[in-house]
């Protein structure tokens, strides 16, 4: 059941491989707890009271609410799936309520901070600091994921449009506008990486030719930004998260936003609103009759 599960979610609903494991993980640490505990095996047999009790026991061993919500939800499409199937007719988790997490705070890097680190990079002129400036200059002029930037392939790229095609999650395309600065540089690095490709499809390689990795993304904008930033989070999530906030603080609407990001819907898009806060209330203390605003 559990292997039907994860193929569906591959071949039917294109989940990514990282997702996948997700899910499996998950699935497979409750098949292990009802089968110790209860020694029950059959999925199809499992009552939300079982369920209860493994909350409890990651509850017991100080699992997050974040990371239980996200066990949880793995197996409510599981069961959704089950049913969907006709291989069962209720969903035992129909009535839960995921439990109470606190909202995290996702502070961004300031212009100050990423122009900072591409002047930096800029006195470099070899191979793997152009792509490591490449690197920053896509995560913050087009907001794309860091999965997103890992499989970007050359062709992709189209430097008389000034864009480049992005396949999003779900394999669902969009196209990101390129600025005449990462167009230079993207030049520059496709120049020097003829002589470490191996003819990969592929933009982003290792100094071997291989393709590039997604610790080693992660690696690169962190160390990066530990030397000019004290904020505790330094990672590609947080160029993107800089992306948006900065556009929206800078007045572009929601929905284009919400477009350049490769959101599927609104409310994803509106977590980063109440960084703009500031930004919202000089615009309504400027333009209020009644505000007291200094000239």
């Amino acid at each position: 059941m559990i292997d039907s599960f994860l193929e569906y979610l591959s071949l039917e609903k294109k989940y990514s491989v990282h997702t996948i494991t997700a899910y499996k993980n998950d699935l497979i640490s409750f098949r292990d707890f009802v089968q110790t505990e209860y020694e029950q095996v059959d999925l199809l047999q499992v009552h939300y009271s079982q369920i209860r009790s493994w909350i409890v026991s990651l509850v017991n061993v100080e699992t997050s609410n974040r990371t239980i919500n996200r066990k949880i939800s793995s197996l409510k499409s599981f069961y959704k799936f089950l049913q969907k199937t006709k291989q069962i007719e209720g969903n035992p988790l129909a009535k839960h309520k995921a439990l109470k997490v606190a909202k995290k705070v996702q502070v961004p890097f300031s212009s100050k901070e990423i122009n900072s680190v591409i002047s930096n990079i800029s006195l470099e002129d070899d191979f793997v600091s152009v792509r490591n400036k490449l690197i920053v200059e896509l995560f913050y002029s087009t907001g794309i994921r860091r999965t997103e930037l890992i499989n970007i392939k050359e062709h992709q790229i189209s430097f008389s449009d000034k864009t480049i095609k992005v396949l999003g999650k779900r394999n669902k395309e969009r196209f990101a506008p390129l600025l005449d600065s990462v167009l230079e540089t993207l030049k520059k690095y496709v120049e020097l990486k003829k002589e470490y490709s191996r003819g990969l499809e592929e933009l982003f390689i290792t100094e071997k030719g291989n393709k590039i990795y997604e610790t080693l993304v992660y690696r690169i904008i962190n160390s990066y930004f530990s030397e000019v930033s004290s904020k505790v989070k330094k990672s590609p999530h947080i160029l993107r998260h800089s992306f948006a906030t900065h556009l929206l603080n800078e007045g572009a609407d929601l929905n284009s936003v919400k477009e350049l990001l490769g959101h599927s819907s609104l409310a994803s898009t509106q977590v980063y609103t109440h960084n703009s806060l500031d930004a919202i209330k000089k615009v309504y203390n400027q333009a209020h009759p009644r505000s007291n605003k200094k000239v």
